[in-house]
């Protein structure tokens, strides 16, 4: 029973988070990724092109914080969805910078 209401408070608190990133960017649209051990990540796209993630301590509950935050989920991350994604300089310096030549993050 606990661990139920402790789901509950959980998937209620990441649903707050998502209205609140939505209600930023104009809006959001999701997809869940399995972490193994670590949960599920819940990926953010807002309709800005503005990207954000969540970490859900299991799928139920990641399942469950989308559904009450009315966000739409995607099967992947691929194609028109992830095309959406507006990346910018903080993104390609930790992401991809070091890799081709771009500035340390040192």
């Amino acid at each position: 029973m606990a661990d139920t209401k402790h789901a509950d408070r959980k998937a209620a608190g990441l649903a707050r988070q998502i209205g609140a990133f939505a209600k930023k960017h104009g809006g959001a649209e999701g997809q869940l990724a399995y972490l193994g051990q670590t949960g599920t990540r819940i990926v953010l796209v807002g309709s800005d092109g503005t990207w954000g993630d969540l970490v859900a301590p299991t799928h139920a509950v990641a399942e469950a914080a989308a559904g009450k935050a009315g966000l739409t989920l995607h099967e992947s991350f691929d194609g028109e969805f992830a095309a959406r994604v507006r990346t910018g300089p903080y993104e390609w310096t930790r992401m991809a910078g070091i890799q081709i030549g771009g500035p340390s993050n040192g």
